[in-house]
């Protein structure tokens, strides 16, 4: 069983990428129905169940649920636009620098890092050259989305650092009530500040808004978030690295991607970057995050309803 689901997961996530851009809507109207359907579903219920929770509130979980909100809020923005900028796979590996941005922070605070983690950074951001590069020749268009989806995986792992902080001593259903509520408030003065609209689309739009919602949030990380009771940090890490090649093939599928061979060693290059990162933090006795010694490798945000930080 637990099988199964994790290739739900992946499955779930691997179409969160093609489906918003596939998606006819701007990327904060995209983001804000995803985070505000997101915080109705999943969250209402479980504010009704946690009432106590939302009594005893400080103003450290309020900031630290903030910045997580924010940093979530800015992570849609540039990872939805980089779609409609670049390339699913490119854009989709990009953003799931996560983990490697996570414990490059850790190093700038003066954190340990193991020599392994540090050699996998090298070897992942050795990827991103390599997807960059190529993207060069494409055009300057899809160089502009790579750095956008760049800007995505470090806000991703702010989000992480500040979420982990912030749920230290709350419980799931606040921290996801707060954090998903407030980063689609932030989403609707971004559209309102930007001009974007929320209404008016195409019944295929909408189509594609509640698919994203269905699919990446509660068949994708919500699943991860259930698979964290019954297996480790670590191994849901890597489940969800398959995401890279699952968004790659699933856009060459149904979008019908042609990506150059040197994209897809890219790709591959990233993989096995993550993997180094992911097994250095695991094996390193200082924790490269603001999670606790026993959650050093950081999943996926959940973009819904999760008791984990994408």
């Amino acid at each position: 069983m637990t099988f199964l689901l994790a290739a739900v997961g992946v499955l779930g996530v691997s179409a969160s990428g093609p489906i918003m851009a596939a998606t006819a809507a701007p990327a904060l109207a995209i983001a804000f129905w995803r985070n505000a359907l997101g915080a109705i579903i999943m969250g209402g219920p479980a504010a009704l169940r946690d009432r106590e929770g939302f009594r005893s509130l400080s103003r450290t979980e309020l900031k630290w649920t903030a910045l997580a909100a924010l940093a979530l809020a800015l992570h849609f923005a540039c990872f939805i636009s980089a779609l409609q900028l670049t390339s699913v796979a490119a854009a989709t590996a990009l953003v799931c620098l996560q983990a490697g941005w996570i414990a490059l922070f850790g190093l700038l605070r003066g954190n340990r890092v193991a020599r392994q983690t540090l050699l996998g950074l090298v070897l992942a951001f050795a990827g991103v050259v390599v997807i960059t590069g190529f993207d060069v020749a494409v055009s300057r268009e899809a160089l502009a989305g790579d750095a956008l989806a760049l800007a995505g995986g470090a806000l991703a792992g702010l989000y992480t650092i500040a979420g982990g902080k912030a749920r230290r001593t709350m419980s799931t259903g606040t921290y996801t009530t707060l954090c998903y509520g407030a980063c689609a408030v932030i989403l609707l003065i971004m559209c309102a500040a930007f001009r974007q609209p929320l209404v008016g689309f195409e019944p295929a739009a909408w189509a594609g808004i509640l698919a994203v919602t269905v699919m990446a949030q509660l068949l994708g990380h919500t699943v991860f978030n259930h698979l964290l009771a019954v297996i480790s940090p670590l191994v849901v890490s890597m489940i969800i690295l398959l995401e890279i090649p699952g968004a790659a093939v699933l856009a060459a599928i149904f979008l019908g991607e042609e990506l150059p061979g040197g994209t897809y060693a890219g790709l591959g290059i990233i993989l096995a970057g993550l993997g180094v990162v992911l097994r250095g933090q695991a094996r390193g006795r200082v924790p490269v995050s603001g999670a606790p010694p026993e959650d050093r490798i950081p999943p996926a945000p959940p973009v819904l309803g999760g008791d984990i930080e994408k």
